[in-house]
């Protein structure tokens, strides 16, 4: 009985690793889904404002919130606004190889 003394304090000490990895995977992927809801907003916005005949990048960066401003990138062509995202990521390598990207197009009319 006296060997088993501890062995809950050693099994927490274990699992504590593997939760912070599971919670960050989670993190990852919670800022992955909101970063293409952000992109798929902004390329929508660069659009509408084409078809108004205003500025698509601008619009697009409008549309985005301050801290993700630096990591978007907007191309348009023609009548279509394509953005590109990095989502925040706590891990510098992660972050620099995960983008969303989205695009929006401006219909004509018939």
């Amino acid at each position: 009985m006296r060997a088993s003394r501890g062995q809950a304090s050693v099994e927490v000490v274990a699992a504590v690793p593997l939760l912070m990895l599971l919670a960050l995977v989670v993190f990852q992927l919670l800022a992955l889904g909101y970063s293409a809801v952000l992109a798929g907003n902004a390329a929508e916005a660069g659009a509408l404002a084409l078809a108004g005949g205003g500025d698509a990048r601008s619009a697009a960066r409008g549309a985005l919130p301050g801290w993700s401003r630096a990591g978007m990138t907007v191309a348009v062509q023609g009548d279509a606004v394509r953005v590109a995202l990095r989502p925040p990521s706590a891990l510098a390598v992660v972050g620099r190889r995960l983008a969303v990207h989205a695009s929006a197009a401006v219909g004509s009319s018939p």
